[in-house]
């Protein structure tokens, strides 16, 4: 039987620890010569595959993938970038395998969210139905914590261990101005309609009046008369008031409190700063000096203080991939199964692309105070070991040593172009 190259694409926005996946998923493919050929990479995501931009990761050296280890961002670059349903365009599909088949490509190993799996699975049938077969894994990823059947995903970790760290660090900030300037701090943080992230500021404290004071989660409608109340008892009885705030954090109603009244490119609604908006509350109705500011790309880039089970874990479930497809298993992606809290250990599992494709997994109710601003001793002892442990990478004249790859493009072999 001929050996058939690989294909693997990152996808969706990056995280800190999405290159360790890439770096177990080539490793591994490199150990096993007789049963993988190539890894080619696909330039910026699925978009590389449409378009006959495979990178050629065979050119780059041993020391240079293993940097990827240590190396946040999209090393091959990623995208946003949803397939449709093959009904409304069977063409998109048809071009992968098209490109699949020209150059010898036998498994595709897509490392994304809910939206990627649901892409590896629409490839795994059509494959079948167009008369060529490929072995199809997921590879997880996301820093929203959202993905289903799996204990925890790659690139949470270090996110939840940057906020921690950042909310801590910011809040004894706070805490020295009190007195005569700031009063209300406001951090952003990242969380569509999952809470996760949120909650992971709550790491910061665990005590009465121990900051964050205040932590809002896209779980709990959003109450302006409850909130602006607490920052105020807040402020009146312990000096000074700190506020995490899910991007996610809506009303009643459904409505985004930061909605800023756009699509992005998946279609989900475009947010566009929940901080200042709860800011503007707090300077209307109760007069204090405050600040805020918004994590964005640094909590997810933050790879100089990721977390070391993030990053093992991200490793592994790429090496996993590849030991899946190798064992013949078709349309699944690994997960991680929590054995136990403490000490943390957890092995690798499988779950079915048809049913990991689209979910969302939200924060169970009972992580979440009664009140509704905090976590409860269950959440900290769900999220606590996904933050322990650091992995720093090397430094070189003051600032970390970064893989440099050549992600040199392979000949195309198409005559035909495809337009995004």
């Amino acid at each position: 039987m001929a050996i058939k190259n690989a294909f693997y694409a990152q996808s969706g926005g990056v995280t800190a620890v999405i290159n360790a996946s890439a770096c177990g998923v080539i490793q591994t493919a490199r150990k096993n010569p007789d049963k993988i050929g190539k890894v080619f990479a696909g330039r910026n995501g699925i978009i590389g595959a449409l378009r006959e931009e495979l990178i050629d990761t065979s050119l780059e050296s041993d020391d240079a993938i293993h940097a990827l280890l240590h190396t946040p961002g999209g090393a091959f670059g990623s995208c946003r970038y949803k397939l449709k349903n093959l009904t409304e365009n069977r063409r998109e599909y048809e071009r992968l395998i098209e490109v699949f088949r020209a150059h010898d490509i036998g498994y595709f190993f897509y490392n994304g969210g809910g939206d990627s799996q649901d892409t590896a699975y629409k490839v795994s049938q059509l494959g079948e139905k167009m008369g060529y077969p490929i072995t199809c894994i997921g590879v997880p990823k996301t820093v929203d914590n959202d993905l289903p059947f799996t204990d925890c995903c790659p690139g949470f970790g270090s996110v939840a261990k940057y906020i921690a760290t950042s909310t801590l660090e910011a809040s004894l900030d706070i805490r020295s101005m009190s007195e005569s300037s700031t009063k209300v701090f406001i951090l952003e943080v990242m969380g569509r309609h999952a809470g996760w992230i949120a909650a992971s500021g709550g790491l910061a404290g665990n005590g009465e009046g121990e900051p964050p004071h205040i932590i809002l989660f896209p779980e709990v409608p959003f109450d302006r008369e409850a909130f602006l109340k607490r920052v105020d008892y807040c402020v009146q009885n312990y000096g000074y008031c700190v506020v995490v705030a899910s991007e996610g954090a809506q009303y009643e109603d459904g409505r985004f409190v930061a909605d800023a009244g756009a699509k992005d490119a998946f279609g989900h609604t475009q947010l566009g700063g929940v901080a200042p908006a709860l800011a503007n509350m707090v300077r209307h109705a109760l007069g204090y000096k405050y600040h805020w500011a918004v994590a964005d790309y640094l909590q997810r880039a933050a790879r100089h203080i990721a977390s070391a089970t993030d990053v093992e874990q991200a490793y592994t479930v790429g090496k996993a991939a590849v030991e899946m497809a190798l064992a013949g298993k078709q349309a699944l992606m690994p997960t991680i199964v929590r054995e136990q809290a403490s000490p943390y250990r957890w092995h690798i599992g499988e779950a079915p692309l048809s049913e990991v494709a689209n979910q969302e997994k939200k924060m169970p109710i009972h992580y979440i105070t009664d009140d509704g601003f905090g976590i409860t001793q269950d959440c900290r002892e769900y999220l606590q070991p996904l933050i322990e442990g650091e992995a720093f990478p090397p430094f070189e004249n003051g600032l970390p040593k970064v893989a440099k790859l050549k992600n040199e493009l392979v000949e195309k072999k198409l005559k035909t172009a495809f337009d995004i």
